[in-house]
């Protein structure tokens, strides 16, 4: 599940985890993000917000091994909390490249979006990250950017992609349509 910080995401996730546990699905949720900066951690970084401003190739080094750990879980249900792109130093660079698709070999995509102005105003109340300067300009651009990074993925695994709307307050809505839409 990909989506641009500040559309409620992890939010989302948390609810689907929650529904698929009441109907008594072995699920495992897992923040790709997370994941690389703990492998990060072990190389000496300490702040996550820099894992995207360090040169691509060290980026591309903790994608591998962090998608490698991922493929050690063996519950029925995985679900990757992760971005479509990471916003680098030396462009868009993929969140899930060709090499990390061919080792986690997703059978499902999500897109989660929602109106510029809502994700605006989530990243204004945010102040538990360093992120980027925020404009609805540049969310415009993210959500654009996300749309090709995760067709992209799709066409390179033949994997479908759920594209859902995550509109402020309506979170069960948003869960119930992903969750059907994934034969769950």
């Amino acid at each position: 599940m990909v989506g641009i910080p500040g559309v409620g995401k992890t939010t989302l996730l948390s609810k689907m985890v929650e529904i698929l546990k009441n109907h008594e699905r072995n699920v495992y949720m897992i923040s790709y993000g997370t994941l690389m900066f703990e492998v990060a951690q072990e190389n000496g970084l300490t702040d996550r917000d820099q894992l995207r401003k360090l040169p691509v190739s060290k980026q591309q080094h903790f994608q591998k091994i962090a998608a490698e750990k991922i493929t050690g879980h063996d519950e029925e249900i995985i679900i990757i909390d992760t971005h479509a792109f990471i916003n680098s130093p030396e462009g868009y660079y993929p969140g899930l490249p060709e090499y990390v698709l061919k080792i986690i070999k997703p059978t499902n995509f999500v897109s989660v979006s929602a109106q510029p102005e809502e994700i605006y105003n989530r990243r204004m109340k945010d102040d538990t990250r360093n992120r980027d300067k925020i404009t609805l300009a540049n969310i415009k651009k993210e959500l654009n950017v996300q749309s090709g990074m995760i067709s992209a993925c799709a066409v390179i695994t033949g994997a479908p992609v759920r594209h859902v709307l995550n509109h402020e307050g309506k979170v069960d809505e948003a869960a119930a349509k992903i969750i059907s839409a994934i034969g769950l």
